[in-house]
């Protein structure tokens, strides 16, 4: 089956459960920058462990892509490109990357959930994945997004 028709699949049972959602399925995307760290990244969603996630403002506005919003709705891939979950965005702030809080950090579910950690890990993602060609600077502009789980396969 084309991913094309996996989302609108997904979005119709997702529509079944969840009446109030909008006609229009919203934007499909991956956690990460492989399909083993989609899957990693999924699992942490799927656990309840993972309920935010943080992008460089600088890859937004390199690539044009909006800066989430308050109430936006994310349908979430797997590694293969199967859509698994559906996510609404509760909160957003962008803080420069040294300010990113430690309860942020614990949000977003990766390793031992500590801000070091966080750092470490979100520093080289930005260093080796990054859209903008500034890639990461300590004062780099974060796009912290809450998550909150509302369906899931």
């Amino acid at each position: 089956m084309a991913e094309t028709q996996l989302i609108d699949t997904f979005w119709l049972v997702c529509r079944e459960a969840l009446p109030h959602l909008p006609t229009q399925a919203p934007e499909a995307w991956a956690f990460g920058a492989t399909p083993a760290h989609a899957d990693e990244l999924l699992a942490l969603v799927l656990a309840g462990i993972k309920t935010a996630t943080a992008s460089s403002l600088w890859d937004h506005e390199h690539t044009g892509e909006p800066v989430p919003e308050v109430g936006w709705l994310n349908i979430i891939l797997d590694g293969e490109g199967h859509p698994r979950a559906l996510l609404e965005t509760v909160a957003v702030d962008v803080v420069p990357f040294a300010k990113v809080t430690p309860d942020h950090a614990f949000a977003e579910g990766e390793g031992d959930r500590t801000l070091a950690t966080w750092r470490d890990i979100h520093e080289r993602y930005w260093r080796d994945h990054s859209d903008s060609p500034k890639r990461f600077a300590p004062e780099m502009p974060v796009v912290c997004e809450q998550l909150r789980l509302l369906f899931s396969t």
